[in-house]
């Protein structure tokens, strides 16, 4: 399985505060991939810095093999990049066929891409909602949104942060049901998240990341078998 993207020794913050030390984290094609650790220990930190939203002070990023740390975001977009961002981050004043409408590209010259018609088969609560405004979508809806329309761009990596945070069990599930969709038709994904008893089922590998280091990586079989790593460092 040959990586996708490779995170090498990545140090960055905000101004002089630094908040990673080292991290280093992979994913491969086709692979779903998982990076853990309690509330402000650094993932999302990590995610901007991937994106280009927060400055790289150390270390390289590649995707795809080429060097994008401290590239401008929409380029590292372009290239095939895409978040499911924590809060969503929907157009509230677009409706739902716009919000989707205004993502859609084949970034990755997929044979079979994510079009309008695909998503709305694959998420149909969207085709239900199609002609409301992002602001009259329920929490659930928003998020499903967020999903589509990051399908839309068709990336070759797909990332997301938080995307079950907040939701109603039900709703929860649908996009867990979402996730496993996905990653059995070889969607490359990120994911972060806090369930890791979902994403052991899930993902392929996991790191965690404690004060911006990383303090242990491996397969879903070893996180399962150490439930004293989940108590450590996730608070599980």
């Amino acid at each position: 399985m040959g990586a996708l993207l490779e995170i090498g020794q990545l140090t960055a913050g905000y101004g002089a505060t630094q908040v990673l030390f080292g991290i280093d984290l992979a994913v491969g094609e086709r692979e779903v991939t998982t990076l853990l650790g309690r509330n402000g220990m650094g993932k999302t930190t990590t995610i901007r810095t991937l994106m280009g939203l927060a400055r790289a002070t150390g270390g390289t990023i590649r995707f795809r093999g080429e060097r994008i740390d401290n590239l401008v975001p929409e380029r590292i977009a372009r290239m095939g990049l895409a978040v499911v961002p924590e809060g969503r981050q929907i157009f509230p004043n677009l409706s739902v066929e716009e919000n989707l409408r205004a993502f859609a590209g084949n970034r990755c010259a997929a044979a079979d891409p994510w079009t309008l018609d695909r998503v709305y088969a694959f998420l149909p609560r969207l085709q239900e909602r199609r002609r409301n405004m992002g602001n009259q979508l329920s929490g659930g809806e928003q998020q499903m949104l967020a999903i589509g329309r990051a399908l839309m761009t068709n990336p070759h990596l797909l990332i997301l942060d938080e995307a079950t945070e907040g939701l109603a069990p039900l709703v929860r599930e649908d996009i867990w049901q979402c996730l496993h969709t996905l990653a059995a038709q070889g969607q490359a994904i990120l994911v972060i998240d806090k369930y890791v008893t979902r994403l052991i089922a899930l993902a392929h590998r996991h790191t965690i990341i404690e004060r911006g280091r990383v303090v242990w990586s491996g397969t879903s079989a070893a996180l399962d078998a150490d439930h004293g790593v989940w108590h450590r460092y996730l608070g599980v």
